[in-house]
């Protein structure tokens, strides 16, 4: 099983490294190719977003149901054909409608690769491979904004679809050998308690009575981390033009908060004490508001990096909660996965189409979009500790 695992962390990386690349610097491909702006980069993360709400519920189920291999093939298949078709694209619409296919096919790998990392582990086992997980895609995602842009500006337009399609290919062929391989073992049975291991992750408590409570609390929190990113990278363009940057500089101080996320994933990974504890769930939400704002603001360099390093931090909690939590909430691994990709969608939606909204309605103002996205991060905030109490306040079933 070892074996196996670990090519599916192979894929994985692969796949973070594709998307990100491909995604991420979508909204400079756009500014640089169209002239768009902020407001219609916007409108782009919106629609990306409600896309992936809708696909990844979907190939969730899929997964679930037709078996982890077939959503994780469906999906490699569906990107590499929407960017080969890319290669051939001139106009505005038919990019966009590039950027759908990959953001659905992604939407099929993502569930299914959570479920075959999770599946078969006992409790501490599954803070290890989750933790594991959330490393890998998040350290080769940080590589891969970081190294973006300067591939864009050597590379030029082309390398912007034909990096990602190659990168696909290696992946679809691992996944067969994969599979083929998984084929010629004997079936997995219910996970074993392994033996305490001189590690923090092995430490692992029982899940408490308050489990699904903290499920629902992460489903809800989780969505505010992407509207706050989604924002984040449409407006990021703009941004590095403000502040007099190049692609390539963009990428590289921009990207900051994506290793903050990497370092945040790799501490929550080995220590364990956060599971199941509100407060550490809260101050990450409180630190994710400030954060957002102060980078869309920033004035120079010097507070972009400081804020960033903040907004990596608490993302990277949010993230882990909601994953962890739907891992751990019983064995329908590829359905919770494709909520949690789902509610990562929603939030994906949400800031961009109200940040998109408030630059439509006040365009003299430049700063309403950000403000009107930090108000909804506020609204969240406040609507996390509304359910944790009414959670409290609710009588306990009778016995």
């Amino acid at each position: 099983m070892r074996p196996l695992k670990n090519g599916y962390f192979v894929i994985e990386g692969l796949n973070s490294f594709a998307v990100t690349f491909y995604l991420y610097y979508f909204y400079f491909f756009t500014q640089r190719q169209f002239g768009f702006g902020d407001q219609t980069n916007l409108i782009l993360a919106a629609l990306n977003g409600g896309v992936y709400a809708l696909a990844a519920w979907w190939g969730g189920r899929f997964a679930q149901r037709r078996g982890y291999f077939a959503g994780l093939k469906t999906g490699l298949l569906l990107m590499a054909g929407s960017v080969a078709a890319g290669t051939q694209c001139v106009s505005a619409t038919a990019h966009v409608l590039v950027m759908c296919g990959v953001t659905i096919g992604s939407c099929f790998t993502w569930p299914a690769l959570e479920a075959l990392v999770s599946d078969g582990e006992s409790r501490a086992g599954l803070q290890r491979r989750v933790g594991l997980y959330n490393v890998v895609w998040a350290g080769t995602g940080a590589l891969a904004y970081f190294l973006g842009g300067a591939l864009l500006d050597r590379g030029g337009v082309q390398s912007f679809f034909l990096v990602p399609l190659g990168i696909q290919i290696i992946q679809f062929t691992l996944t067969l050998w994969l599979e083929r391989l998984s084929r010629r073992l004997p079936p997995a049975g219910p996970a074993r308690q392994e033996a305490p291991a001189a590690t923090a992750a092995a430490a692992i408590p029982p899940a408490p009575p308050e489990a699904r409570l903290f499920l629902r609390l992460a489903w809800f929190s989780n969505p505010f981390a992407y509207i706050a990113i989604n924002t984040l990278l449409a407006v990021m363009p703009g941004l590095a033009q403000r502040l007099e940057l190049s692609t390539t500089l963009a990428g590289f101080y921009c990207s900051v908060w994506c290793f903050a996320r990497v370092a945040a994933f790799i501490g929550l990974w080995w220590w364990s004490g956060w599971h199941y504890r509100f407060r550490w769930l809260l101050l990450a939400f409180g630190l994710l508001v400030g954060a957002f704002a102060m980078i869309l603001m920033a004035p120079n360099l010097a507070v972009l990096i400081g804020a960033q390093l903040g907004f990596g931090g608490a993302i990277g909690l949010i993230y882990y909660s909601s994953l962890f939590y739907s891992m751990d909430a019983g064995d329908a691994k590829g359905e919770h996965g494709g909520i949690h990709e789902a509610a990562i969608g929603l939030g994906n939606f949400g800031g961009p189409a109200v940040g998109a909204l408030f630059l439509y309605a006040l365009p003299q103002y430049p700063q309403s979009g950000t403000l009107a996205v930090s108000g909804l991060l506020l609204g969240g905030l406040a609507g996390l500790v509304v359910i944790r109490q009414t959670a409290r306040k609710r009588p306990p079933p009778p016995a």
